[in-house]
């Protein structure tokens, strides 16, 4: 059986009640600060994680801007990136995700505790309007994560895909630092046949201030991002 099967079954009665809880919750969310309802989704994921064997090592932590708004690009490997960066980033922080996967139950209330976005992929007009929203929400301090490989291959064997240039729009839009983050082994832990415990690991690298890339093609930050995470990776797997 696989860890993702594995890891429900270990926490079915988890599951159970975080679904009430946030169900009940975000009914009123105006009941419940941003720093409550995000303490309540490190806590489902330190559960999860504590249950089965999961780590995620972080580096770099010092690297990310101690005021104001900004968005992490980390490469993608699988389910359990989002929860290994909220597992190691302290403060409020949401992320975007692909529309049709968001639904699913837990996903589904995961992503509006920390009031996270859906975007509709292959919808260029959607994604314009969502980027507007999260760049104000950006531009009054709100931090969030942008996968710009737009998805993820199973037992992604920490090979970094292309990433897409118009994901760092929104950073240009927001007028904020672009955080590189360089995941690795993340694949492990739900999207390959390993089975058991697994150490993931987060290199924050430093920010990118806004100022630096204001004026680049969105193609060329993508570039440079995507070659800083590669070389990171390729640094990690040769120590």
């Amino acid at each position: 059986m696989s860890n993702y099967y594995r890891t429900i079954l270990k926490n079915l009665h988890r599951i159970i009640y975080y679904v009430i809880k946030v169900r009940i919750w975000m009914r009123h969310p105006e009941r419940h600060s941003e720093e409550e309802r995000y303490a309540v989704a490190r806590e489902m994921v330190e559960k999860m994680n504590r249950s089965s064997g999961y780590k995620t090592i972080a580096y770099g932590l010092e690297n990310l801007p101690k005021e104001g708004g900004y968005v992490l690009y980390p490469n993608h490997q699988g389910k359990y990136d989002v929860p290994g960066i909220f597992a190691t980033h302290d403060k409020p922080l949401s992320f975007i995700m692909d529309e049709k996967r968001s639904h699913i139950i837990l996903v589904n209330e995961f992503l509006e505790l920390v009031d996270g976005k859906r975007l509709i992929l292959n919808d260029p007009r959607q994604a314009i309007t969502i980027f507007m929203e999260i760049a104000e929400e950006i531009k009054k301090g709100r931090k969030y994560v942008l996968f710009p490989e737009g998805g993820y291959k199973e037992n992604n064997q920490n090979v970094v895909e292309d990433f897409k240039p118009g994901s760092f729009k929104l950073a240009q839009m927001a007028k904020c630092p672009i955080v590189p983050v360089a995941l690795i082994d993340s694949y492990k832990v739900f999207n390959s046949d390993h089975v058991g415990p697994v150490t993931t690991y987060a290199y924050y690298m430093e920010p990118i201030p806004y100022e630096d890339f204001k004026s680049m093609k969105t193609k060329d930050i993508a570039k440079q991002v995507e070659n800083q995470i590669r070389e990171k990776i390729k640094e990690h797997l040769g120590s």
